[in-house]
């Protein structure tokens, strides 16, 4: 298998990784006056500052974004990012101190191994002190370590899948990129529309069939109500918050590709999309093609997390 493109120049990944406790975290950070934007979706996401990386907020720089197992509980790993991140002299200034903008978002993962095991602030350093740039390692590790696509059938039939990682160059000469943590209820699609991950025993279910053992278990079993698919885009590009924001959004809809059903009740998604390039903005048909890839290497991100994981 040929190696990917690796993310855009300056950015660094690097994951924490518990496999007795089964959770772990994982962190992106980018270069120095990156921008950033978050696109949310489902019914239960769990999320740190992502307030403050809004069109609408005043900040317009992520100092790192972090991605951790543990459920909320792990949010405690981006106060370690951030104690690695001022000690490196990266973050906002403020006149009285310096102050890292670490968005982060949560895994629940807390089913798969030791519950009493969570990332913390020191998970977090440590994610931080491992970055290194290039294309990061995938599988079950980091903030994927404990993760599983298709729980309809119960987490006990689900299939492992993991952190996965996808990149292109567009045509303008922008690197996209993207990392994922994939932890759907539903299950993870390929290309040709096959499943990838799904529910085991009864077969993998697709659409009508989804529904109708939905049906048959909700009436049995406590509904796996706890679930996250999670993304980082990585662009080369020049980018303003809003820019940042409407790639984010496009990576939702490569979500939605590669995950069937998604953004339910019981899920809690959550892409971002943080842009290092610098002069002037990209312009409405490269912000397009920004939107289209960024849709095209999340999906296949999240692909790739299942197959990478096996």
């Amino acid at each position: 298998m040929n190696e990917p493109l690796a993310p855009p120049e300056g950015f660094r990944i690097g994951h924490w990784t518990d496999d007795v406790g089964r959770t772990g975290c994982t962190v992106v950070i980018p270069p120095e006056g990156t921008c950033g934007g978050v696109d949310v979706r489902g019914g239960g996401p769990g999320t740190r500052e992502t307030d403050v990386v809004s069109p609408l907020a005043g900040t317009d720089r992520v100092s790192a974004v972090m991605f951790a197992g543990g459920s909320a509980y792990g949010l405690a790993a981006a106060d370690g990012a951030m104690r690695w991140l001022e000690e490196h002299g990266i973050g906002y200034p403020t006149p009285a101190a310096l102050v890292p903008i670490v968005p982060a978002a949560i895994v629940y993962d807390l089913a798969e191994g030791d519950a009493s095991v969570r990332p913390t602030a020191e998970a977090g350093y440590a994610a931080c002190e491992a970055a290194r740039e290039g294309v990061p390692q995938r599988g079950l590790l980091g903030a994927g370590t404990g993760t599983a696509s298709g729980k309809v059938l119960g987490r006990g039939a689900a299939t492992p899948s993991g952190v996965g990682y996808a990149a292109v160059r567009g045509g303008f000469g922008a690197t996209v990129a993207a990392v994922a943590v994939a932890n759907p209820f539903g299950d993870v699609i390929g290309r040709d529309g096959t499943v990838l991950a799904g529910a085991q025993g009864d077969g993998a279910p697709r659409t009508a069939e989804f529904i109708a053992a939905l049906d048959r278990v909700s009436a049995q079993a406590e509904l796996e109500a706890r679930n996250t698919t999670l993304v980082c885009v990585m662009t080369s590009a020049s980018l303003d918050k809003a820019g940042c924001a409407r790639v984010a959004r496009a990576a939702s809809a490569g979500i939605a590709r590669a995950v069937e059903p998604v953004f339910t009740d019981v899920d809690g998604d959550v892409a971002f999309c943080l842009a290092s390039g610098e002069g002037e903005l990209a312009d409405r048909f490269e912000v397009i093609q920004l939107e289209t890839l960024a849709a095209q290497v999340t999906a296949e991100a999240i692909r790739d997390a299942v197959v990478s994981s096996r």
